[in-house]
């Protein structure tokens, strides 16, 4: 079984695919970790990196690739993944590979305070910073692979994150699986 967790920054898919994977015994597979990789082995921090992005489709195209092959070998080798990211919902879509897709989301206001929390920065800093990566991966997703991230119908479960605990996430994504 392949289950897919997107959503916009700071929504909680991270947290959500790490603990349903602990607790399911799914291998996990992160864009998010794995473009941070790259944004450290290139050097650079995670704002400059996606800034070279949008001028260097290669890096977003290198990085869905990897991502699709970690997923795609360890389904092969029978084990059940989890894999969160912004676009493989729709990457795994167009390939019509079978999986569960959820979207995990909540208001701006409550993102920008848990990413605030995370990395020590001020709420209106972290804003402006998802304002600023928003736009940025609107444009790069678009302009790439014609994906629109306002459009969630692909998606076979939305979840608001405001107002769960992210065990309570991670058992209405379980519920799913198993029902």
């Amino acid at each position: 079984m392949i289950v897919v967790i997107g959503g916009p920054p700071g929504g909680g898919k991270t947290t959500a695919a790490e603990r349903f994977a602990a607790a399911h015994g799914y291998v996990l597979v992160s864009a998010g970790l794995l473009f941070r990789e790259m944004a450290r082995d290139a050097g650079m921090d995670l704002a400059a990196f996606g800034r070279k992005a949008e001028s260097d489709a290669s890096i977003d195209r290198e990085l869905d690739g990897r991502v699709l092959e970690r997923v795609l070998r360890e389904d092969s080798l029978g084990h059940d993944v989890v894999v969160d990211g912004r676009i493989q919902a729709q990457l795994l879509s167009e390939r019509r590979v079978p999986c569960l897709k959820v979207w995990i989301d909540a208001p701006l206001e409550v993102r920008a305070k848990r990413i605030a929390g995370r990395e020590g920065k001020a709420v209106d800093v972290a804003m402006r910073e998802i304002a600023d990566r928003g736009r940025s991966e609107r444009s790069r997703y678009r302009s790439i692979y014609g994906i629109d991230l306002d459009d969630t119908q692909v998606f076979d479960l939305l979840i608001d994150s405001s107002d769960k605990a992210p065990d309570e996430i991670v058992a209405l994504v379980a519920s799913r699986v198993d029902g």
